[in-house]
C-alpha cells in the first residue's frame, strides 16, 4: 500500500491529506477530466435525441445504466481475484474505443438513435468493469485513517465534473456540434491509462481458488447474511428510482418546459454539479447534525421539492437556484449510503460487496427512467416529476422503519483468531463438503443468552462460507450442546481461517464462548464426505506405487 503520514492519536486527518499520495493525487486529476467528458458525452447524446421522442431520451441513462445490471457481480469477482490495475486498463481502453467510434459516426453525420444507445450501452459495459475495481483499490492508494476522506474527495471529483462537464458540453455542442464531445471523451480515458501504467501497484495477495460460479455465489451469501448491508442496500432502492426523475426528465424541462437550447440545459446540470461541490463541505455539519438517518430522510424530502417545482415550469432562474440543494442532496445520501457499505464490508470481499451496491444503484436508475419517460409521454412531465416526489416522500417516512443499522458496531479488521486445524493427515483443497462441529458445555442460567448469541455467530458461518448451519441440544446432557455446519470445500474452510473472519466476528464468538461453563472449552471436529470414498482412503491410493 503507498503509505502516508499517519495522524497523530486524536487528530482528525485533513480533508486533503490523501492529496499528500501521488498516485492518489494523479488518479484523481486523471479522473477528473474523465468525468467532464463522460458528462459532455451524455449532454450530447441526450440533445442528439430530444427532437425524436421523450421515451428514447430517457433511454440514454438506461442504456448507460443496464450494463451495471447485468456486469456488475463479475466485475467485482474479477476485481476480487485478478489484478485490479489490469482489469482497470482494460476498461479505460475499451472505452476509448467505443467513444472513438461514437466520434467518427458523428462525424460522418451516421449516427442514428439505435447506434447511438447501442454504443452508448457498450460504454456502460466498461463503466461497469471498472466500478468495483475503482472503489476497491482505495484503501490500497491511502491509509485506512483517511479512506473517508478519499471518499469524499471522490465525491467532489464527480461533482466539479458534474458541475463543469454539462456546461461545456452544452456550449461545444452549440458552437461545432455533437462530435467534437464524442472526441473530447475518447481522450479523457487516456489520462487515467497513463496513471495506471505507471503506478508501481504492489504484488496483490493470491485471492485463491474460486471458480466464477463459485465466487458469485460467496459474494451472494455475504450479502444474503450481513444485515447492515442488506439495508444500506433498501435504503438505496428506496432512494434511487424517485431521484433518477430528475437526470432522466431534465433534458425534457429544459427542453420543452423552460424553452432552453442545448446551452441552457448543461447551464441547469451545472448548478446542480455545483450544489453537490458545495454539498461536500457543508454535508459534515449536516451529519453531525442529523445522523445518517436524519440526512437521508431530510435528503429526500428536500429532492422531492425540488422535483416539484421543477414540475410547475418555473422560470428558468428558478430552475437554476431549486437544482443547487438537488445537487447537494443527491450528494448527501449517496455518500452516506457509500460510507455506511465501506465500513461494513471485509476486504476479501469488497468489490463485490460494492458490486451489488452499483447493480441496485445502477438498476434503479436503469428500470426507472422508461418509467419517467413513458408518464412523460403520456400524461407529460409534470405527472411523472409529481409522481417520483411521491416515491421520495414515502421513502423519507420509511426511515423511521427501516433505518441505517449503527456502521461504528462493526469492525471489518481481519482477524486470524482460529488456529490450524489439527488433523492426522492434509486433506487436498477440493475436498469436502466438510461438516464442522464444535461442543460446548453450557450452564443452565446461560442457556438463553447462549442461544441468542450463537444467532450472531451462525451469521458470521455463513457469511464466510458454511452452506448450512445448525444449533443443537444434546437430549441426553441439557448442558450439551453441538454447532455443526458445512463448507463446500476444504479449501473454503481454509479461507475462513486464512483471512475471511473479522475483529466483529471474533467478538461475537468470544460472547458466546464466555457463557460456557468454567473450565470448558469447546472441541472442535472435521469431518469429509466419504461419498466419494474416505479421504484417508483416497490419499493412501494416489500415493501407492501400484
Amino acid at each position: 500500500m503507498t503509505t502516508t503520514s499517519k495522524p497523530r492519536e486524536g487528530e482528525v486527518p485533513s480533508a486533503w491529506a490523501p492529496f499528500a499520495v501521488r498516485v492518489f493525487r494523479a488518479l484523481w486529476i486523471a479522473q477528473l477530466a474523465s468525468n467532464v467528458g463522460s458528462w459532455m458525452q451524455t449532454v450530447g447524446a441526450q440533445w442528439l435525441l430530444v427532437g425524436e421522442s421523450a421515451t428514447l431520451v430517457t433511454l440514454v441513462q438506461t442504456a448507460s445504466s443496464l450494463p451495471v445490471m447485468l456486469l456488475a457481480l463479475p466485475s467485482g469477482v474479477l476485481a476480487d481475484r485478478f489484478d485490479r490495475r489490469g482489469v482497470l486498463l482494460a476498461a479505460q481502453f475499451a472505452m476509448l474505443g467505443v467513444s472513438t467510434a461514437l466520434a467518427v459516426l458523428a462525424f460522418a453525420d451516421t449516427l442514428t438513435p439505435g447506434l447511438l444507445l447501442g454504443l452508448t450501452f457498450l460504454m456502460g459495459c466498461g463503466t461497469a468493469l471498472m466500478g468495483p475495481a475503482w472503489q476497491a483499490i482505495q484503501p490500497e492508494l491511502v491509509d485506512r485513517a483517511q479512506l473517508g476522506q478519499a471518499a469524499a474527495l471522490g465525491a467532489v471529483n464527480m461533482n466539479l465534473a458534474r458541475a463543469a462537464g454539462p456546461a461545456l458540453g452544452g456550449v461545444v455542442v452549440a458552437a461545432a456540434g455533437v462530435g467534437w464531445v464524442f472526441a473530447f471523451n475518447a481522450v479523457s480515458y487516456l489520462g487515467i491509462a497513463a496513471v495506471l501504467l505507471v503506478w508501481k501497484r504492489p504484488l496483490a495477495p493470491a485471492a485463491g481458488g474460486e471458480r466464477l460460479r463459485e465466487a458469485l455465489r460467496t459474494g451472494r451469501r455475504y450479502v444474503r447474511n450481513a444485515p447492515g448491508v442488506r439495508r444500506v442496500l433498501l435504503r438505496t432502492v428506496l432512494f434511487v428510482p424517485g431521484g433518477a426523475a430528475l437526470w432522466a426528465l431534465l433534458p425534457l424541462v429544459a427542453s420543452r418546459s423552460l424553452g432552453l437550447g442545448p446551452g441552457g440545459y448543461g447551464l441547469l446540470l451545472g448548478a446542480v454539479g455545483v450544489g453537490a461541490v458545495g454539498g461536500a463541505f457543508v454535508l459534515p455539519a449536516v451529519r453531525r447534525l442529523l445522523g445518517p438517518n436524519g440526512t437521508l430522510a431530510a435528503g429526500a424530502l428536500v429532492y422531492a421539492g425540488v422535483l416539484a417545482v421543477l414540475a410547475a415550469a418555473p422560470a428558468p432562474w428558478l430552475a437554476v437556484v431549486v437544482l443547487l440543494p438537488a445537487g447537494l442532496v443527491w450528494i448527501g445520501v449517496l455518500s452516506t449510503l457509500n460510507a455506511t457499505l465501506q465500513t461494513r464490508l471485509p476486504g476479501w470481499v469488497r468489490a463485490r460487496g460494492l458490486a451489488v451496491y452499483l447493480l441496485v444503484f445502477q438498476g434503479g436508475q436503469a428500470l426507472a427512467a422508461p418509467v419517467w419517460g413513458a408518464l412523460a409521454a403520456g400524461p407529460g412531465p409534470a405527472v411523472s416529476l409529481l409522481t417520483a416526489a411521491g416515491l421520495l416522500v414515502a421513502g423519507a417516512v420509511s426511515v423511521r422503519w427501516w433505518p441505517l443499522y449503527d456502521a461504528d458496531a462493526i469492525d471489518p479488521t481481519p482477524s486470524g483468531h482460529w488456529p490450524v486445524p489439527p488433523l492426522v493427515f492434509e486433506p487436498g483443497p477440493a475436498d469436502g463438503p466438510v461438516r464442522i462441529s464444535v461442543s460446548y458445555r453450557v450452564a443452565p442460567e446461560n442457556r438463553a443468552a447462549f442461544t441468542d448469541g450463537m444467532a450472531h455467530v451462525a451469521r458470521s458461518r455463513r457469511r464466510t462460507g458454511a452452506l448450512d448451519w445448525g444449533l443443537y441440544q444434546d437430549g441426553n446432557d441439557p448442558e450439551g450442546f453441538v454447532e455443526t455446519y458445512v463448507v463446500g470445500s476444504w479449501a473454503e474452510h481454509l479461507a475462513q481461517h486464512r483471512g475471511r473472519l473479522t475483529a466483529t466476528d471474533r467478538e461475537h464468538e468470544e460472547r458466546a464462548r464466555g457463557l460456557l461453563m468454567p473450565g470448558t472449552a469447546p472441541e472442535v471436529t472435521h469431518a469429509f464426505d466419504v461419498a466419494a470414498g474416505p479421504v484417508v482412503a483416497r490419499r493412501d491410493a494416489a500415493e501407492s506405487p501400484g
